[in-house]
């Protein structure tokens, strides 16, 4: 192993770990959720393990239990999860030399803070390799399987999270991570056109399609925006070179 990738399995490690802590009270809570919706642990623990997409857990395990028509489960769950589609489009160029199968198997443990992790790391001019990706994605998986047994388990001796604030973690994590992306061209705009339209479309289409719909937003807005001088020039390098 050369000292590039062990510095790489590293890096990827301690950033997982970093979001396997801020996401640890809601695998937890859908564990806890789970149970109290009629499922076992066993069942809660393969939800997670095969679906693995927090929010629509939980937008899921909640449909279970009102006996809902199985069709408007997965159109639920597909609304959350939409904006995964935006992610691995915008992560597609720096994945481009791995094969398929190690694309399929990366990006089926990609969530939120994975994809700006990736997207910060290419941002910075340094390969995303294959084994980066899924040391950072198991960093994160495993640990959400484990405590959604946890959950599972011991859940009811927790109670309510937000009475004891920890329910602010990965909101507070997911913050930081849209922050971390305040240098980028038109930043500000895309960010304010995805909450006006995240809260317009909770207000009058409702719940779970305020994710996309918001994300849908900032898209549009962003597509819209001209690209400034900094984004222009590697572009136009290339051009000059190719000529």
């Amino acid at each position: 192993m050369t000292p590039e990738t062990k510095e790489e399995i590293r890096d990827a490690f301690r950033r997982g770990i970093a979001v396997a802590i801020a996401a640890s009270p809601f695998a937890v809570l859908f564990g806890a959720v789970s149970i109290d919706n009629g499922l076992t642990v066993a069942e809660a623990t393969l939800m997670s393990a095969t679906l693995y997409a927090g929010a629509s857990q939980l937008v899921g395990v909640e449909l279970f239990n009102h006996h809902v028509a199985p069709w408007l489960v997965v159109l639920s769950i597909f609304a959350v999860n939409f904006r995964h589609v935006l992610y691995s489009a915008a992560i597609a160029p720096h994945i481009r030399h791995l094969t398929f199968w190690q694309k399929a198997t990366s990006l089926f443990l990609l969530t939120d803070p994975q994809f700006a992790e990736t997207a910060r790391r290419a941002d910075a001019g340094l390969r995303v390799s294959y084994i980066w990706l899924m040391v950072l994605g198991f960093s994160v998986y495993v640990p959400w399987l484990c405590l959604t047994v946890v959950g599972g388990l011991l859940g009811n001796l927790i109670g309510d999270p937000r009475a004891i604030g920890i329910d602010v973690l990965l909101p507070v994590y997911f913050m930081g991570l849209v922050m971390g992306f305040r240098s980028r061209a038109n930043w500000l705009p895309v960010v304010l056109a995805s909450g006006v339209g995240s809260v317009l479309a909770m207000h009058f289409v409702g719940s779970p399609w305020h994710v996309s719909l918001g994300a849908l937003a900032g898209v549009a807005v962003a597509a819209l925006l001209p690209l400034d001088k900094e984004d222009e020039a590697p572009a136009g390098t290339v051009a000059e070179g190719e000529a």
